[in-house]
């Protein structure tokens, strides 16, 4: 069973997903620390991602799987990157390399290959409407932008980086465009799925309006 869920950056995905994941007995997959795993290596490599030759190079050469408890940790190339893909350097980038065709036609099909045969949740931006357009099913997570910029300053002070709230409001609303309005697989609601405001709920309350519904088609 494939389940999909989608929806803008802060708008409670990652979590949601994977309790919901260990709820149901299914693998969480992220699919949005991918994208951040290649931001990370054009970062380190100081690679221009409009080079093409060089994007090429990483992606066919870049080698990704969720370890560790729950299969929550990434690994890329055999080294662990889940706390490096969280910093505020890789965060500002990620839009930009998600925007590039080749980087999402290259984890599109890979993220593929890592759900085949398998109960899964993936989570991202395009799992309904690109990925798996066929997914059991679909939701889309939303939520007020100032309560998604809230989230993320918490999240951040919690790893010791301090940012004013405007900022990070601005920053989303500029992530928000970018990843709404580029011509490959733009963040959109797939027609079939089920859209759900976070902005009022508890984890708790998100995971168990999804887990219900699947639990339901299961019976």
């Amino acid at each position: 069973m494939i389940i999909a869920i989608d929806g803008p950056a802060s708008s409670g995905k990652s979590t949601t997903a994977k309790i919901a994941a260990e709820k149901l007995g299914f693998i969480h997959i992220n699919t949005g620390a991918m994208y951040r795993g290649i931001a990370l290596k054009c970062i380190q490599g100081k690679i221009n991602p409009t080079d093409m030759y060089e994007m090429d190079n990483i992606l066919s050469g870049t080698k990704f799987k969720f370890c560790g408890k729950d299969e929550v940790d990434l690994f890329m190339d055999g080294v662990n990157i889940s706390s490096e893909i969280t910093t505020a350097e890789v965060t500002e980038s990620v839009s930009r390399i998600s925007a590039i065709p080749r980087v999402r036609e290259k984890l599109v099909e890979y993220q593929r290959e890592m759900a085949d045969g398998i109960d899964v949740v993936l989570e991202g931006r395009d799992i309904g409407t690109v990925v798996f357009p066929d997914a059991d099913h679909k939701f889309f997570l939303i939520a007020d932008i100032h309560e998604r910029a809230k989230r993320r300053m918490q999240e951040m002070e919690a790893k010791g980086e301090i940012v004013s709230l405007s900022a990070l409001t601005a920053e989303l609303k500029e992530r928000d465009r970018i990843d709404s309005t580029r011509e490959h697989s733009p963040l959109k609601k797939a027609e079939d799925a089920v859209e759900i405001d976070t902005t009022g709920l508890s984890i708790e309350q998100q995971v168990n309006r999804i887990v219900e519904i699947v639990t339901k088609s299961i019976k």
